[in-house]
């Protein structure tokens, strides 16, 4: 059902009022960034549970929207930190940092680094990386992170299906304890669909073994956007 006007009215208020509050009052605490991350899970949990269809407005009072403007910008920096980052990663092929339209951002982990082949428990050798993706998307929090995991065509369509879903997930909730707030998070396994190269080799393979990351900004009065699944033409 869709959120009436007078709720929207009455819940805008509670929300920004809730997070003012959590600034305020952890200002001196050493532990204010946790808490605070935590205090914003929650205002938006209630916030986007109120939320059906196109009407996502208080997405960005719970989370922070981004002006029209501004999105450009604070995507290129997020990329640049992201790419300073994980420079190590770039150089040995473990990870592609990729700009895409709407000015989505593309973070692919290449799951020979960070699978074994038929896992989806995450490479302790790879935890690292993760932490630097989940401080650098921590810093820059006005965005949902739509985490969606591939395989080859190895294997049954089904098996592949629970395979990348299982591998998704593992890297979303990799990032969620890593200070990642819950509620920009989003998980998808598309299985065996949308290879980037044809299953006709052990390399093409490894290609489309992988994990991506798409960073999709929260633009005020297009909020619903950032929550729609990424649709990527290859």
């Amino acid at each position: 059902m869709k959120t009436s006007n007078k709720a929207r009215k009455t819940l805008l208020p509670i929300a920004v009022a809730a997070l003012v509050t959590l600034s305020a009052c952890a200002t001196d605490d050493p532990n204010r960034r946790t808490k605070i991350g935590a205090g914003i899970g929650a205002v938006a949990g209630a916030v986007i549970a109120k939320q059906t269809g196109s009407d996502n407005v208080l997405l960005g009072a719970a989370i922070g929207a981004l002006a029209g403007g501004a999105v450009g910008r604070y995507q290129d920096k997020q990329q640049a930190a992201l790419e300073v980052a994980l420079e190590n990663e770039l150089l040995k092929n473990q990870v592609d940092v990729q700009r895409l339209d709407d000015d989505v951002l593309l973070v692919r982990l290449n799951s020979e680094a960070s699978f074994d082949v038929g896992s989806a428990q995450v490479k302790p050798a790879f935890h690292s990386t993760l932490n630097k993706i989940a401080s650098e998307t921590s810093t820059y929090n006005k965005t949902i992170l739509h985490v969606v995991g591939y395989t080859d065509s190895d294997g049954s369509d089904s098996y592949n299906q629970v395979l990348s879903n299982k591998r998704a997930t593992a890297v979303a909730g990799y990032l969620r304890n890593d200070g990642v707030v819950q509620e920009r998070l989003r998980t998808e396994g598309r299985g065996e669909t949308e290879p980037r190269l044809p299953n006709t080799s052990a390399a093409n393979k490894a290609s489309n073994r992988r994990v991506e990351i798409y960073i999709k900004p929260i633009v005020e009065g297009k909020e619903q956007a950032a929550l729609e699944k990424p649709v990527i033409n290859r």
